[in-house]
């Protein structure tokens, strides 16, 4: 189990000095994936707010080997270098004592959607390599708009609250499900203010064989229209409120990591952020209700799933 004493002798191999926004949860969550490991580490990027803003040319705030590719195929780059590596190890053109660990990451954009089919590819041929969302539930870095992931009733410029639509009309995408789907050994959904939860997972996936993925929660201050404070307290009411359960599938048997001792109502969470504020003018109780409605499902699903009581 990963330790905060053992952390403090670990190199940052994502330094300082990058330009993501103040308080963003992708850095956080970058630092503690890179901070698990002491392995060599092959990190491909996907476009998106943690490529634009880590590697603004001539600089780069990464300390190890890093790729850029187009926001569609990350997946499939790093299927193709650890393919690689793989290759010319066997073939004696490579001699390393310690072992090579490959990451692609991407945000909810460049997974949920462009890049999904990339992903499924990857997962579905078996290479031996992680793969991690930062979900900040839309299109951040081209300007907040809607994506697969973002929440019921959210106002983003392409889905924005009106008079007549109150946001974005459908569910998101359960994508941790649509991965565990796919068979592969390991994945896990978790969020960076459990820094030992998402450690810890970290670890696990990069040691089992085969690919492995893991969705983390990524709130975005400038979407979600908080205080650039916030990321880690918004984290701990997703998961209070189960809009944002962690947990983990190993080889097919789902495990809960966490259970609030009291589930807090889903309006803890929406009340947080000014994306949902128009859904608390009076008009809206009915969806509210639904988003209420949506998560208990997907709770009371969850705990089937792992064998919890309700």
């Amino acid at each position: 189990m990963v330790t905060l004493k053992e952390l403090t002798h670990r190199k940052d191999r994502l330094t300082g000095g990058h330009r993501l926004c103040a308080g963003c949860a992708a850095s956080i969550i970058m630092r503690q994936v890179m901070l698990a490991t002491e392995d060599e580490v092959v990190i491909g990027n996907a476009t998106g707010c943690l490529e634009v803003a880590t590697t603004i040319f001539p600089y780069t705030a990464w300390d190890t080997s890093w790729i850029h590719n187009a926001f569609e195929n990350v997946a499939a780059t790093v299927s193709g270098v650890e393919t690689a590596y793989r290759v010319l190890k066997r073939r004696g053109k490579v001699k390393k004592d310690k072992p090579v660990k490959f990451i692609a990451v991407g945000g909810d954009g460049g997974t949920y959607d462009i890049g999904l089919q990339s992903l499924s590819g990857a997962m579905e041929r078996g290479h031996d390599m992680l793969y991690i969302c930062y979900d900040n539930e839309a299109y951040m870095n081209t300007g907040i708009q809607r994506s697969s992931s973002t929440p019921r009733g959210a106002d983003t410029t392409t889905s924005p609250a009106g008079e007549v639509i109150p946001g974005k009309q459908q569910l998101q995408k359960d994508l941790t499900a649509i991965m565990a789907a796919h068979h592969i050994p390991y994945v896990a959904q978790t969020a960076p203010h459990r820094w030992r939860d998402l450690m810890t997972k970290v670890q696990k996936a990069l040691s089992i064989e085969g690919p492995t993925f893991m969705n983390v929660f990524a709130p975005c201050h400038r979407g979600w229209r908080m205080k650039e404070d916030q990321a880690l307290e918004i984290c701990r009411i997703a998961a209070d409120t189960c809009f944002w359960p962690l947990y983990e599938i190993e080889y097919g048997e789902w495990k809960l990591n966490y259970k609030p001792k009291e589930k807090k109502p889903i309006t803890d969470f929406l009340k947080f952020q000014a994306r949902f504020k128009h859904l608390f003018d009076g008009r809206h109780d009915e969806l509210i209700a639904q988003i209420q409605e949506d998560v208990d499902r997907g709770w009371t699903r969850l705990l089937k799933l792992c064998g919890e009581d309700g």
